[in-house]
């Protein structure tokens, strides 16, 4: 009895003897403020003027009805008002931040924290990215935040946001880097590879920095992943890699972020596809289809091969493997790890954009032409890369649908690969088709994985 009125005692008193109150100033003195300190003066807020376009209906578009309109007066544009963060990256004013906060700006103002504003305009900007470089007008001797490789963070690891939510002022919220690799699993118009933190990220923390424990900026606040609007702990930050090689390039004067063409479809591997491969687990991107003209398959690779790794770094996903080329950057070979027949091989693929040959030949339809406005460019691969259409697309594409265009169904992106049955790969032989007397034209039209006959009569 005695001995369990003992053990009894010391329960009790366990938790007591762990919750030990500090001893020395050091530990009372112990929390995040010399590094906030440190770092919220290269954290901005960013206010941002968009202009958009007025809503029209689509009666106003129409030849007959477009008449009775024309009383109501032009509808003026609507001006939006964006409020975001961002970060200064250099002494001479280079500041990162979303694309959704500035991508389409036409008025960008800076505040620092120190009260200082400046007007700033975008160098560069990637909406699939979702990242903006701006540059400060007439800034100097500024504070910024030096970048730490993102490769080298590690899950469990201390991390602060810090931005400007719901417009009440710089705020810091710490938590923990909670996963990497998210592939795909932001909102928004980013697409891509994040940081998963749960430092609480509100609306307004968007450009903001997150930063290690040592004052680093590892990532770039970019969404969250909610039903009610408010943080629940998981949101995304862009990481540190790719910020670089934005900065990089923008400091070579691009004004577009130029990304490397894999000319590939893939797919992930899941345990299905593993086990009818042979491979051991599942992992890495198989390869669905190349362009003959790839670097990839250039470099040997073929159809049915499973990327496992970009310069040793494993991916799981295509997003994932645009991302690992991205950040090594254009003009650099990247050494890529494949499994053939159950056995590992290695090869260097050069890093080029896709080659914008043959020549687009770019053609837009005039007054007294059939379907005024029709805008077409022969496909190529760079076609191919920027409208996102099937590696094996072959035609004419539509690159601005114009007002007739639209009337008839065309859209931006389609793909024209015959006209009244007769094949056409020039944007010249369709204009040629579409003169042509006739009682009704038929266009072979393909889009996204859809082919289907456009009818219409003049």
């Amino acid at each position: 009895m005695r001995i369990l009125l003992v053990i009894f005692a010391l329960f009790l008193a366990a938790p007591l003897a762990a919750q030990q109150v500090p001893q020395s100033t050091a530990q009372m003195q112990l929390s995040f403020v010399p590094l906030v300190k440190q770092a919220t003066p290269a954290v901005v807020n960013i206010y941002a003027r968009i202009m958009t376009a007025p809503r029209r209906t689509p009666l106003q578009s129409d030849p007959f009805f477009e008449r009775f309109f024309r009383d109501f007066g032009p509808v003026q544009p609507r001006v939006q008002n964006s409020l975001g963060s961002g970060v200064i990256l250099s002494d001479d004013g280079i500041v990162v931040s979303n694309f959704h906060v500035v991508g389409m700006a036409t008025e960008i103002r800076v505040v620092l924290a120190d009260r200082r504003e400046f007007s700033a305009r975008v160098l560069l900007a990637d909406a699939e990215s979702d990242l903006a470089i701006l540059q400060l007008e007439d800034a100097g001797g500024l504070p910024f935040l030096p970048l730490r490789r993102s490769d080298t963070v590690e899950v469990g690891e201390l991390a602060l946001a810090i931005g400007n939510p719901f417009g009440v002022g710089q705020t810091v919220s710490s938590g923990i880097v909670s996963g990497l690799a998210r592939s795909g699993a932001a909102t928004g118009s980013g697409r891509g590879y994040f940081i998963q933190t749960d430092a609480p990220i509100n609306p307004g923390n968007s450009g903001g920095a997150l930063i290690d424990m040592s004052g680093q900026l590892i990532g770039i606040n970019t969404s969250i992943l909610t039903r009610s609007g408010g943080s629940n702990g998981i949101g995304f930050a862009i990481p540190s890699d790719l910020v670089a090689a934005f900065m990089t390039q923008a400091k070579q004067g691009k004004t577009v972020f130029e990304k490397p063409w894999a000319g590939m479809n893939g797919q992930p591997v899941d345990a299905e596809i593993a086990e009818a491969f042979g491979l051991d687990r599942p992992g890495g991107i198989i390869v669905s289809a190349l362009h003959p003209i790839s670097p990839f398959a250039q470099a040997g690779i073929g159809t049915g091969d499973v990327i496992v790794a970009v310069n040793g770094q494993p991916v799981n996903t295509p997003s994932e493997m645009v991302y690992r080329m991205s950040v090594t950057g254009l003009g650099e070979v990247a050494r890529i790890s494949y499994m053939r027949n159950g056995q590992r091989a290695e090869a260097d693929v050069f890093l080029l954009q896709a080659p914008d040959t043959p020549d687009r030949a770019a053609l837009t339809l005039t007054a007294g032409q059939l379907l005024e406005g029709l805008a077409l460019a022969r496909i190529n691969p760079a076609v191919i890369a920027e409208y996102n259409l099937p590696l094996e697309s072959a035609g004419v594409v539509v690159t601005e649908a114009g007002r007739l265009g639209r009337r008839v169904g065309l859209q931006t992106g389609d793909v024209i690969a015959a006209v009244n049955d007769r094949a056409v790969t020039r944007p010249r032989e369709v204009a040629a088709a579409l003169e042509t007397r006739a009682r009704g034209y038929a266009l072979t039209v393909t889009r996204g994985a859809r082919r289907f006959v456009l009818r219409f009569g003049v």
